[in-house]
């Protein structure tokens, strides 16, 4: 999905940069959210923001593919518990914009079946480019 334009979400939430310190609790939300492929080193590429409810990390976004004029919203993830209340529109909509206010485009990925957070998307500005099928291949478990 590429942002076409962007539509500021209602609501707010106080953010903070996500730092390598931060990886313990990204890798807990990420386990727990499934928001895509996530590892420890995938906070260095840039640009990751959280929500925390007192100590527990609760909905997270950041940067990770550029091209030349074009980044990716990624690893937008929000807790079970904390869903249905913006925080991942909130946050997504925080990222695209940097990314637009430096003459980029935001574009994200969504996987088939995940209605909600299409909608979320649409809502925010963001519009289907392309249809994709990504494989994840592993090399047999004697092999790695």
């Amino acid at each position: 999905m590429v942002a076409e334009r962007l539509v500021a979400p209602p609501g707010d939430a106080t953010i903070r940069p996500l730092t390598t310190s931060d990886v313990p609790a990204m890798l807990g939300l990420i386990e727990l959210a499934r928001p895509g492929p996530f590892s420890a080193g995938t906070v260095e590429l840039g640009g990751y923001v959280g929500v925390f409810d007192g100590d527990d990390l609760v909905a997270m976004a950041g940067e990770r593919m550029r091209f030349t004029g074009w980044t990716e919203v990624s690893a937008v993830a929000t807790h079970p518990d904390a869903r249905r209340r913006g925080l991942g529109a909130f946050l997504t909509h925080h990222v695209a914009r940097r990314i637009a206010a430096d003459d980029r485009t935001p574009f994200l990925h969504v996987a088939a079946g995940n209605d909600a957070a299409q909608r979320v998307y649409e809502r925010l500005g963001f519009v289907t480019r392309r249809m994709m099928t990504f494989r994840l291949l592993r090399p047999p478990a004697e092999m790695a």
